[in-house]
């Protein structure tokens, strides 16, 4: 079998739990390919996402590694056969990787919740807002590659939109709901869009007001999407080169936790709705 030359990060965090569960038994990589019958750089391979595994052998090494955990061990075997090619791989080679990695683990997220302060989140954007944003990106993009993004965000959109839609809930701070990312008109249709969206029975919109006293958690914007088991659960951050995606326990454990506060202070589903609905009315 070829080796590939871009995992996806879907592909990587394969490789990386297997790792993990190697870790975990005190084997090492020589130790697991003898275990397994194959050579040592096949174990270094296929923990490094250029090689895949197939499910019998996946099996195998959990075995090996003594996992008891079935949920876990079938979670593993789904990501290890899965085949898809979704909608975002006709943007390979013209948008940056992390697009793609995004839009896959959107797609295969059993749960997503997000908590922005200063923009509105990507799956709620309308076009408009989405376009005045990468508008405003320095370097300035080429038109070509503006559309491009445009239509990709809008595409994302289908996990919260399509007929199976993922559970959704977005916690979004008063600021990004008051900034004029585009003109008034543009502004008062994409609060319009979140109080449509928020009234779906699988999309839960909070926001935080600010006049909430003693409020310090506005660095914690991020996504958190949810794994077949909460072990594969990964947080999205931005960063200046574009996604970030975190998956150690320790700081999934910590993200978790931020979240279950934030949640916490804002206001219920119900009146952040009106509340939104009282902010397009004043513009």
């Amino acid at each position: 079998m070829a080796l590939r030359s871009e995992p996806t990060a879907r592909q990587m965090r394969l490789a990386v739990e297997l790792r993990r569960l190697r870790d975990s038994a005190g084997l090492s990589a020589r130790e697991a390919a003898t275990l397994l019958g194959v050579s040592p750089p096949q174990i270094s391979q296929i923990e490094a996402g250029f090689a895949g595994v197939s499910e019998k052998r996946l099996r195998r090494l959990a075995v090996h590694y003594a996992c008891t955990d079935d949920e876990l061990i079938s979670a593993l075997v789904a990501m290890a056969t899965d085949r898809t090619r979704g909608w975002w791989e006709e943007y390979r080679g013209l948008l940056p990787t992390p697009f793609r990695d995004l839009a896959e683990l959107e797609q295969h997220a059993a749960s997503l919740r997000e908590i922005q302060f200063l923009y509105i989140p990507g799956l709620l954007q309308t076009e408009a807002y989405t376009r005045a944003l990468y508008a405003y990106r320095v370097p300035e993009l080429p038109d070509e590659e503006l559309e491009l993004r445009v239509r990709h965000r809008m595409q994302r959109k289908v996990i919260i939109e399509g007929p199976d839609p993922a559970p959704y809930e977005a916690v979004i701070h008063e600021a990004a709901l008051r900034i004029r990312v585009g003109d008034r008109p543009a502004s008062r249709a994409q609060l319009a869009h979140l109080v449509e969206s928020s009234e779906a029975n699988h999309i839960a919109v909070r926001v935080i007001p600010f006049d909430l006293d003693g409020f310090g958690g506005s660095w914690t914007a991020m996504m958190l999407a949810g794994g077949a088991v909460p072990r594969l659960d990964t947080v999205v951050r931005d960063g200046p080169h574009g996604a970030a995606f975190i998956d150690s326990e320790a700081q999934l454990g910590v993200f978790r936790t931020l979240f279950r506060k934030v949640e916490t202070v804002s206001l219920d589903p119900d009146r952040s709705r009106d509340f939104i609905h009282r902010l397009a009315k004043e513009l």
